[in-house]
């Protein structure tokens, strides 16, 4: 009998309640966004009790950079598992997480009063719209997704 399930460990997924339900790189960028989240209230938290709100700028990217969209892109990958264990998914991984740690802390720092790292900023602002566009491709590539017996059947 063929189940949700079934297709789903066919694709390389344990199905509902199994330990592995969820594809590697959506656990690794929600683990991700995670941490995003606590940086994001520590530094809201640092603002209001200082007083200086002139991190803001750094406060909104950590959570929308950092928190919202990683959680995004794991939803993404949750939800499309052939896509998930691909090497570009695992690449999008790194090189977006490795941008959004060179700009956010850089961009921290230079609205603190420190000017001259603005070049780190936009280094990190580039790495991570390579990311983004790495990620576009993803979301637009062709999905061939395999049966049990691995012929390839229609794509999405």
């Amino acid at each position: 009998m063929f189940t949700p399930a079934c297709s789903l460990r066919s694709a390389g997924v344990n199905g509902i309640g199994g330990e592995n339900d969820m594809p590697r790189v959506s656990e690794l960028f929600f683990k991700t966004a995670i941490v995003f989240l606590i940086l994001g209230i520590a530094a809201g938290l640092q603002m209001a009790i200082s007083g200086d709100h002139s991190a803001f700028p750094a406060h909104a990217h950590i959570n929308l950079l950092g928190w919202v969209t990683s959680a995004i892109f794991g939803g993404y990958y949750a939800l499309n598992p052939q896509k998930a264990a691909r090497r570009i998914a695992t690449i999008h991984y790194g090189l977006y997480t490795v941008g959004v740690v060179i700009m956010l802390p850089a961009l921290y720092f230079m609205l603190q009063g420190n000017p001259a790292l603005e070049p780190v900023v936009a280094g990190g602002s580039l790495i991570v719209a390579a990311a983004v566009l790495v990620f576009a491709f993803v979301v637009f590539s062709a999905e061939t997704a395999r049966s049990v017996s691995g012929v390839a059947s229609a794509s999405r």
